[in-house]
């Protein structure tokens, strides 16, 4: 008996794709060979095109119909579906949702973005790790930023910048038990099990929400509010469409800020309550955190040092050689951890100024979500993220501007003082900026030297 038992054909998880689609002619096709080429086929694709105006819909229909691969494991086969659902309001989430009514009957939904090309095993690896163990809500693909046919030193440039980006934020949460605050829609699997609990316990009718401004963040704290782990994968890996162009760059990383803010701070704002304290948002709250020392330390710097100059009192310190060379070593550790690294991402992280030059972007970034945050404006990040990527748009500018303008009124400002009113408030401002340095500093090296575990980013 217990030998016929053994004999009997393993159940296999059955496993529906989803790809929401808008405008993403450029991409589909090597996204759709991409799911075709992989160790295990998901047993249903379904791409689900919304509000496009190119030719996604006739580039996707060229992969309707049945597929058959041959894979170490045997025979496996797929049918891919198009469905264009035309204008839709809720856009990529109307999309998703769409989606996830045509595949909630099935064990395991996959979310993969119209420009996101997973590596050959990466559906193997987080079915394998999805169903090994039942308390598991979803799992995130390792990501990281496509770098290949760029045009220019300013997209070559951002994408640097965001490759380094990822790679620090997937190591952070590699680290910490593989506990991953956000199931990002880029590449991401979800238990429909979990889905369907999350839609009773919030009493939703479906998973995705368009009153948040980062819908797979949201839904990832619901998954784990329900009582699910979320995790990142520790060997799935995608490739995902980056930003190359500053304008696109800012309107992705405001919306993906204030959306953060929107679930972070207390209290209720539409049907979004703020949820502070949800382990989900703890690293969002050290990044924040980083992020808010990073500005006063740099910031800080540059005024002393003008401030410094302005008197005549500029005296140059052997030890603050310490803290850029504690930043090249931690951004060198950042590309060493790359399981795709090359040349342009030592390059980035040794010459210290594009890291640095990009940091100082994205604190403008942060500074305008937490502003656009606290004026409570009504705008669709969505719309504005899309009309950016179409090269509209010069909200990008406001963070220059504005620091170019600050530095000119506090300079008129600042010569008309007293000399000795200047000297008493350098002799306050650099040992404090000192302090914060010093400490900033130690956590580097701290970083520096903790161990990878043999994770790769």
């Amino acid at each position: 008996m217990l030998e016929q038992l053994a004999e009997l054909p393993e159940q296999r998880a059955t496993v529906g794709a989803i790809i929401p689609a808008y405008n993403e002619a450029e991409t589909i096709g090597g996204v759709l060979d991409s799911l075709l080429m992989q160790t295990r086929l998901p047993d249903v694709i379904h791409v689900v095109i919304n509000n496009t105006s190119d030719d996604s819909v006739e580039i996707a229909g060229h992969y309707a119909g049945p597929h058959t691969r041959m894979t170490p494991s045997g025979e496996q086969h797929t049918v891919i579906y198009v469905h264009d659902i035309g204008k839709n309001p809720d856009k990529k989430v109307g999309a998703l949702n769409y989606g996830y009514s045509l595949v909630e009957h099935m064990d395991y939904l996959l979310g993969v973005d119209g420009d996101t090309t997973p590596e050959p095993d990466a559906i193997e690896h987080l079915v394998d790790e999805i169903t090994s163990d039942d308390r598991i809500g979803g799992i995130s693909a390792i990501y990281s930023i496509d770098d290949s046919a760029l045009d220019g030193p300013i997209a070559k440039f951002l994408i640097a910048g965001q490759r380094a980006q990822f790679a620090a934020f997937n190591m952070q949460n590699l680290l910490k038990g593989r506990n991953m605050a956000v199931l990002g829609g880029q590449f991401s699997i979800f238990s429909t099990q979990a889905l369907r609990q999350v839609l009773e316990d919030s009493h939703q009718r479906t998973p995705w929400v368009n009153d948040s401004e980062v819908e797979d963040s949201l839904l990832s704290l619901q998954i784990k509010s329900a009582g699910y782990l979320t995790k990142i994968s520790a060997r799935a890996r995608a490739h995902v469409g980056g930003m190359t162009t500053m304008r696109s760059l800012d309107a992705q990383q405001v919306k993906w800020n204030f959306g953060a803010i929107d679930l972070m701070w207390p209290g209720q704002r539409g049907d979004t309550r703020g949820q502070p304290f949800h382990p989900n948002l703890r690293l969002r709250w050290f990044e924040h955190m980083s992020m808010v020392i990073n500005i006063i330390t740099r910031l800080g710097f540059v005024l002393l040092l003008l401030g410094s100059l302005s008197i005549s009192a500029f005296v140059f310190q052997a030890w603050w050689v310490i803290p850029p060379l504690a930043a090249v070593l931690l951004n060198w550790k950042v590309a060493r951890s790359m399981e795709f690294v090359n040349r342009r991402d030592y390059f980035f992280a040794m010459l210290l100024w594009p890291a640095e030059l990009y940091m100082w972007i994205r604190m403008g970034h942060f500074v305008r979500a937490w502003l656009k945050f606290f004026s409570r404006q009504q705008t669709d990040n969505w719309a504005a993220q899309a009309k950016a990527e179409r090269g509209k748009g010069i909200a990008w500018t406001y963070p220059f501007l504005t620091l170019a303008l600050g530095l000119v009124v506090g300079a008129a400002v600042w010569l008309q003082l007293p000399v000795a009113l200047r000297s008493d408030v350098l002799a306050v401002g650099w040992p404090i900026l000192g302090v914060v340095t010093v400490l900033q500093t130690a956590w580097m090296f701290v970083k520096i030297l903790k161990n990878q575990r043999g994770y790769k980013a």
